[in-house]
């Protein structure tokens, strides 16, 4: 092969600018100060809990066909509420119920409740399909109204819901846990608000759930009766969208939903998927049923909010990477990182709700926020594309 010294020489001449051209490279640019994985600040914060309740109501309770009326009325009791009476059609389930709470009265009938004028507000885990006409009877009787999610199941009760709240000045209070429950999000407002991140563009949210069949009852698996996979779970993530946001209008992007593991129930979904927007930020969901028996907890939910400064990930229910029980955040913007454990957060939600039954006041959550998340929700599910996982 004949030697080319053309070729040579220019190489030659490419090799040393390159080498002068990285000697006027700052050397922390380089690779191996790239990858920096050095562990943030960790924080373990304090407990913020008030050392007094202001104010105070008298609730009761219909419906108890999901666990979560037990963190409702929690929040409610640790707020200043006291809890009258209970009513649930199911001898099994009110027996759970008495033994949490030993001193509630054993109604005999919802009206028995409804009609109660000593009672402010009645609190709710019913059959999902079942929730939004009760709301409309409480509400009209004169009562605040506060529903497990999913709240409202259709468009058509949805419509109706609003019609009466609006005419009754009620409140009717849709409970979204995955924020208004979880210490770590209640943080993550905090900062938000603070301008840690600068201003927030994009939130993605992911909620995968553990299935266990066993222990879930008849109505769980039809979605005439529960609602789909985003009209159910997806409303969390709705609600933390437009929260982190600070969006008061939005509008559903695509979605679809999916039954990959299920298919001896043609109807049911374990899969589901959408994109929202708002006039000045985006938004990714995606929820499912496939949580594997090796996780220890039901579900790795986790939050993230994209600011033009920075960023928060939130894994709410437990960190794979080893860190104990839940409630982790973690903060990066152009200052820090840094983890936050946020267990002993306070989260005020069942207090406000309370003070605004009393004050006729809108801070645990403002009404038109309550039926917005809802909205996208159902609007998510109405428009889903069916994948079809037979082909």
């Amino acid at each position: 092969m004949s030697f080319n010294r053309r070729k040579f020489i220019s190489q030659s001449f490419a090799s040393v600018a390159g080498i002068a051209g990285a000697a006027m490279i700052p050397t922390h640019l380089f690779g191996h100060n790239l990858h920096n994985t050095s562990r943030p600040e960790e924080i373990k914060l304090p407990s913020n809990k008030p050392s007094k309740i202001k104010e105070s109501i008298k609730f009761s309770v219909i419906g108890l066909n999901h666990g979560h009326i037990y963190g409702m009325v929690d929040s409610l009791i640790n707020g200043g509420g006291s809890l009258v009476a209970v009513y649930a059609k199911e001898p099994e389930l009110l027996q759970q119920f008495i033994k949490r709470y030993p001193k509630v009265k054993i109604a005999k009938s919802e009206n028995e409740i409804i009609e109660d004028n000593r009672i402010q507000l009645v609190a709710s885990a019913s059959i999902p399909i079942e929730r939004a006409p009760l709301g409309i009877r409480v509400m009209q009787s004169g009562k605040d109204f506060m529903a497990d999610k999913p709240g409202i199941l259709t468009l058509e009760q949805l419509k109706e819901v609003k019609k009466v709240q609006k005419e009754t000045k009620r409140i009717y209070s849709i409970v979204y846990s995955e924020r208004l429950g979880n210490p770590a999000s209640v943080k993550a407002a905090e900062l938000v608000s603070a301008g840690a991140i600068g201003k927030v563009v994009q939130t993605i949210g992911l909620g995968p759930h553990r299935m266990r069949p066993e222990t879930r009852a008849e109505w769980f698996f039809d979605p005439n009766k529960a609602g789909g996979i985003l009209c159910d779970i997806g409303s969390h993530q709705c609600d933390q969208f437009l929260f982190y946001t600070n969006s008061q209008q939005a509008e559903v992007n695509y979605s679809q939903i999916g039954n990959f593991k299920n298919l001896h129930n043609p109807t049911y979904q374990d899969f589901g998927d959408m994109s929202v927007r708002s006039p000045h930020a985006t938004g990714y969901i995606r929820i499912d049923w496939f949580t594997p028996d090796g996780l220890g907890t039901w579900g790795d939910g986790r939050t993230f909010i994209l600011g033009t400064e920075g960023y928060i990930e939130m894994r709410k229910y437990i960190d794979i990477a080893g860190r104990e029980g839940g409630n982790h955040l973690f903060l990066v913007n152009q200052k820090e990182t840094k983890y936050y454990d946020c267990s002993n957060i306070y989260m005020p939600y069942g207090e406000q709700l309370v003070n605004d039954v009393v004050q006729r006041t809108e801070t645990a959550m403002t009404q038109d926020h309550c039926f917005l998340a809802t909205e996208l929700a159902l609007i998510g599910q109405q428009r889903a594309h069916k994948i079809n996982v037979g082909l």
